[in-house]
């Protein structure tokens, strides 16, 4: 009796493995959370559920998008580094993970050691907008009614660090001008201000600005990038109106918690790579202005890559300005 109970629980561990390995195997076997460092209904915001409805496709599983918001997506980039890395748990995150070394002094991440990478998603140009009655009709308009008014106009921006507070800074350094700043918890409450007339500028993402220019609820004075969108082809860019190589764009990537098992990276990569190619995700970027990275920019490597080179490129910028929160 005694051999026979030991061949049947030897047997029955080793079942116990198989299914465990397959279980393993089939990974995400539950929904995985996808968080998202700003306000929800902002531009970081929709291009999150627009790929993760893409990605549950592909893996077969919901991704439930999560905001946490707070200094300039520095919160949950912190609550991302202490996340469990079980492959449940994703972070999509844009420039303000390079710039947060320079801003903020005791951050309790690193970004280039506390996270997997996965790879890139989209680039998103910025446009300059004003409350639909603010006085100036163009962009060289602007630049005379700035140097008349100065810190008697304000700026929105979504919070130190954040793209459109970076934005907003090039902008006043360009025009050789100082305005008010006013932050918000995102900028969806951002534009909401813009909207009501509460606020005069704003430095924000097409994914969140073209409706609005479309309808003219906003007044429009120009894109961000070197050369003009294919979303706004008769819009001027900064550059060509006189404040020359303004050139500034929103980068995305993907991260995870450090340890998360290589196989579910590259699992998660795949899907990525994949998402990217659809077209339904496809048409969306390009109805809000944004472009897909190359192929070779959706890499893990690829990624960590830019986030140093960022981190270099934005490091002295910053420190120059002396912008930092603490």
């Amino acid at each position: 009796m005694t051999s026979k109970f030991l061949k049947l629980t030897s047997l029955g561990i080793a079942l116990f493995a198989m299914s465990t390995g397959a279980a393993h195997a089939e990974y995400p076997e539950h929904p995985i959370t996808l968080v998202v460092p700003f306000a929800a209904g902002g531009p970081t915001d929709v291009v999150a559920r627009s790929l993760g409805a893409e990605l549950g496709k592909i893996l077969k599983q919901p991704i439930v998008v999560e905001n946490k918001t707070g200094a300039g997506g520095t919160v949950a980039a912190a609550y991302i580094a202490n996340s469990k890395p079980d492959g449940y748990t994703f972070f999509l995150h844009h420039n303000g993970m390079a710039t947060a070394p320079a801003l903020y002094k005791n951050l309790k991440f690193d970004p280039l050691n506390s996270f997997e990478y996965v790879g890139e998603v989209i680039d998103v140009p910025m446009t300059l907008l004003a409350r639909a009655d603010f006085p100036p009709n163009n962009l060289q308009e602007l630049i005379e009614y700035t140097k008349e008014k100065g810190e008697d106009i304000n700026l929105a921006n979504a919070g130190p660090g954040a793209v459109s507070q970076l934005c907003g800074s090039l902008l006043q350094q360009a025009i050789g001008t100082k305005f008010t700043t006013i932050p918000f918890q995102g900028t969806a409450p951002a534009m909401t201000a813009l909207l009501g007339k509460q606020v005069d500028l704003l430095c924000d993402q097409t994914t969140q600005t073209i409706p609005h220019i479309d309808a003219k609820t906003v007044k429009f004075y120009g894109v961000t990038t070197k050369d003009r969108i294919s979303k706004l082809p008769d819009a001027p860019t900064l550059d060509e109106q006189g404040l020359k190589d303004f050139d500034f764009k929103v980068w995305h990537g993907i991260y995870a918690p450090k340890g998360t098992p290589e196989p579910v990276i590259a699992k998660f990569n795949g899907a990525l790579k994949e998402a990217l190619k659809s077209d339904a995700f496809k048409t969306k970027m390009a109805d809000l202005g944004a472009e897909i990275v190359s192929e070779e920019r959706q890499s893990s490597e690829s990624l960590k890559k830019w986030v140093d080179s960022e981190i270099k490129k934005w490091g002295p910028i910053l420190q120059a300005e002396g912008m930092n929160v603490n």
